[in-house]
């Protein structure tokens, strides 16, 4: 009589591995690893040129990081916003405005906090309070062009308008304009901030709500 043959019943996966490979492929097809990274630089970047003796003598001498900083940082973030299968995120059976608002939430946490620590300073010398407020004001902007332009060409009106307020700064009357020069405050301003905060919460809303813009393939 032959032996009663064995079988073999495959091992259940656990519960942690059926969410990590989701949460892999989206890291991946988002470009996260590679926006994780890029903030760390940026942070590490100001962290080097804060601590160079002008620049803690001089608190003006902060401006450009409040300006550069920035700009790194919701570029990279806007370019994480960029998706390869709109068509699928289109049809999928659960809404994808949570995991988009969720998505530029987190970043834009991280990126903040990290240049937030690597710019030390109280609020009146241009320190981690401007910080916080432009990477806020920053990623709003390039959010709103990702919707408007695509993600690859999101940091476009960022940069354009930080440069602007940036070369125009020397004038007295965009000094005192605090609503049009925010990038460039020291930090406490309230009408910088709500410039900020509603740049970011219409950014955040409006690329929540619609995604950013299809792009065709590279040419």
């Amino acid at each position: 009589m032959n032996a009663p043959r064995e079988v073999t019943r495959p091992v259940p996966r656990t519960l942690s591995a059926r969410h990590c490979a989701p949460l892999s492929l989206y890291a991946r097809s988002r470009a996260v690893p590679a926006t994780l990274t890029a903030l760390a630089g940026a942070a590490l970047l100001t962290l080097w040129a804060a601590s160079v003796p002008d620049a803690f003598l001089d608190p003006y001498r902060r401006v450009p990081l409040l300006s550069l900083a920035p700009l790194a940082v919701s570029a990279a973030i806007g370019a994480s916003l960029h998706v390869y299968g709109r068509d699928l995120d289109d049809t999928a059976v659960r809404p994808w405005w949570p995991r988009r608002l969720a998505h530029l939430l987190v970043l834009t946490t991280l990126g903040a906090t990290a240049l937030a620590l690597a710019l030390p300073g109280n609020a009146q010398v241009f320190g981690s309070v401007g910080m916080v407020r432009n990477t806020l004001g920053a990623v709003g902007v390039t959010a709103l062009g990702a919707v408007l332009l695509g993600a690859r060409a999101g940091w476009m009106p960022t940069t354009l308008y930080f440069s602007a307020v940036y070369l125009s700064a020397a004038s007295p009357r965009m000094r005192h304009a605090t609503v049009l020069s925010w990038p460039v405050q020291a930090g406490p301003q309230r009408g910088a901030w709500a410039a900020a905060l509603a740049l970011f919460v219409l950014g955040a809303g409006l690329y929540a709500v619609r995604g950013a813009r299809p792009e065709g393939p590279r040419g």
